[in-house]
């Protein structure tokens, strides 16, 4: 009865910068009454299609932002794409999700944006990874662990006391 699309890719721009572009389109499989929208939306026209487009640096802190809603279930939705320039300076790490909800999710923002950023967040963490892997293989990083501590601690399996931590990097280890 309901189909969500999201889609987020990561690319490494000319100046440096990491940009993150996520995409959410929902759809219904029937037609249904919207006075928004000139009547009716069909089926498999998007009632949401939305768009956040992130730059962030090495310290995954967020440089840029922009929201864009091309279509929405009302027209007055559309007014709310400002509040996410509010984004510039939060970092993406410990606390991102509580920091974007309150930045940009409720009444002063958009719940679907608000989901898409969780999405986008662990993209950033994917491409920054590529990002380092790339720059490593071009010396201009010392070491891998140079960046290891960045992924210490994002999650269960690189969490400090872990046996994958234990093995691929032992001198982040840390025994419980």
């Amino acid at each position: 009865m309901h189909h969500r699309r999201v889609d987020c890719e990561g690319f490494l721009r000319a100046d440096g910068l990491v940009e993150i572009e996520g995409h959410l389109v929902d759809t219904k499989p029937y037609d249904f009454e919207n006075k928004d929208r000139g009547g009716v939306i069909k089926a498999g026209e998007p009632l949401h299609g939305m768009s956040i487009r992130i730059a962030i640096d090495d310290d995954m802190t967020i440089r840029e932002a922009a929201a864009v809603m091309d279509h929405t279930p009302y027209n007055y939705c559309k007014t709310v794409t400002p509040v996410f320039d509010n984004l510039v300076g939060i970092t993406i790490g410990a606390g991102w999700t509580r920091k974007a909800v309150e930045t940009v999710g409720g009444v002063q923002g958009c719940t679907h944006l608000s989901e898409l950023l969780r999405s986008m967040a662990t993209t950033a963490f994917q491409t920054m990874v590529s990002v380092k892997h790339a720059r490593l293989a071009e010396d201009e990083v010392q070491s891998y662990a140079d960046y290891v501590p960045f992924l210490i601690n994002t999650c269960h399996t690189h969490a400090e006391d872990s046996p994958v931590v234990k093995e691929n990097w032992p001198d982040f280890y840390k025994q419980k």
